[in-house]
């Protein structure tokens, strides 16, 4: 088939959870589709501003791991013709959020939200019936909102949806109607937009695809980042709406609370106290503080060393619709104390049986303490992490899922 995916941004180097999930979709769909991604000229994510040149581009994945079969495919870019006006933006989404905007607002939500890119807009209202399917990842960005209803008769939703306000605007119930297929990447996430989109659409859970871990970890890219041990691991943005300012107040009061290390951790051979490492992009202050450890962006090589070297993975966020980290923190065995007011996250640990929840500051410093003080429990968790990766998350299981929709 001819497939079109239709992304807000896309590239190697953009540390995103739906680009990196449509990417590595798209690179395994390519195998046996033809595949064109669809997408702008933007890199950054908040202002929306031109990075990448217009026009069409070849992209080639990575060498494939072992079997795997992946393909490359022709890029489209298309330039954004504003950068997003935050005031706006914020004025509007006040209004919107809070349930008291009209029809007319609420679709100048997703133009303000962005990214404004018209002549992508164009080139499906124009050349969109070239395509067999159109794959469209994130409900919410103006890409997707308005290019879908261009070529819903072939149009399949991968929403990312979260349980946050917008969900329940009524622009959202109209939109849902329109795809005739969706990709959701939780249960959760099914049962959220199900309740708002007409029974009966193909459907699927696909979660996102994994290749096993490939031997051990360079645990000497580590050696030049002042990393103690232990550790524990946050991986993604250093944002707000990630929880990362939960994380660190949680944190802060822990450090106070357990200023020597209990008897169990000497027994276990740790000595110091727990270290606190960020790793990704931050778009947020963080306060200097000797057990708190920011590394910025990091590749590849150092994000498989830290998974393999972290006593455990924290996340923190409220709201996601599936945590790709979460099942990379699995596929080495790590285990995981997420928050459990976000659904998807308790879900996907209480399925895998694969790490400990917290909803308060306290369950978050006991948990942290069982996770450091009893470390063969602690690796019991994560191998139970990995043995759900392998049942449900091996890109053979994800393919033959997103083919079957594809086919309906």
């Amino acid at each position: 088939m001819k497939l079109a995916c239709v992304v807000h941004r896309f590239g190697a180097d953009i540390a995103g959870g739906s680009e990196g999930h449509c990417r590595a979709v798209a690179e395994h769909l390519a195998a046996r589709h033809t595949v064109t991604i669809i997408t702008t000229c933007a890199k950054d994510h908040i202002t929306w501003r031109n990075h990448y040149p217009p026009g069409e581009s070849r992209h080639e994945p990575a060498a494939p791991k072992r079997d795997e079969r992946v393909g490359g495919m022709r890029v489209l870019r298309f330039p954004v013709a504003r950068e997003r006006q935050l005031h706006r933006f914020m004025d509007l989404s006040d209004l919107v959020l809070a349930d008291r905007a009209s029809g007319e607002e609420q679709e100048q939500w997703f133009r303000e939200n962005g990214p404004d890119a018209p002549e992508l807009i164009e080139h499906l209202r124009v050349h969109g019936a070239e395509y067999d399917r159109v794959l469209f990842w994130s409900y919410r960005y103006a890409d997707t909102y308005f290019g879908l209803p261009h070529v819903a008769d072939r149009a399949v939703l991968v929403p990312t949806a979260e349980e946050d306000p917008l969900i329940h605007v009524d622009a959202v119930r109209a939109f849902f109607l329109r795809p005739r297929g969706f990709l959701f990447l939780t249960p959760e996430e099914q049962a959220l937009v199900g309740a708002r989109a007409p029974a009966g659409k193909p459907s699927e859970v696909i979660g996102s695809g994994l290749d096993p871990a490939s031997g051990p970890a360079n645990l000497a890219a580590l050696d030049t980042l002042r990393l103690r041990d232990p550790f524990v691991l946050y991986l993604g943005r250093i944002d707000p709406n990630k929880g990362c300012g939960t994380l660190i107040r949680h944190f802060l009061r822990y450090v106070d609370e357990r200023p020597v290390p209990s008897e169990a951790r000497k027994a276990s051979r740790v000595e110091g106290p727990v270290q606190l490492v960020m790793a990704g992009p931050a778009s947020m202050p963080f306060p200097e503080h000797p057990l708190i450890r920011t590394l910025g962006f990091v590749e590849d090589e150092v994000r498989e060393a830290l998974l393999s070297r972290a006593r455990a993975l924290v996340m923190p966020s409220p709201f996601e619709s599936l945590s790709m980290v979460l099942l990379e923190a699995w596929n080495r065995g790590l285990p995981a104390l997420v928050n459990a007011r976000c659904k998807v996250l308790r879900g996907q640990v209480e399925r895998a049986n694969g790490g400990l929840y917290y909803g308060t500051a306290a369950e978050f410093m006991a948990a942290l303490d069982y996770l450091i003080d009893r470390p063969d429990d602690a690796r019991q968790l994560g191998q139970q992490g990995l043995a759900y990766v392998n049942r449900e998350y091996r890109w053979p299981t994800v393919m033959e899922k997103i083919e079957t929709i594809l086919q309906r």
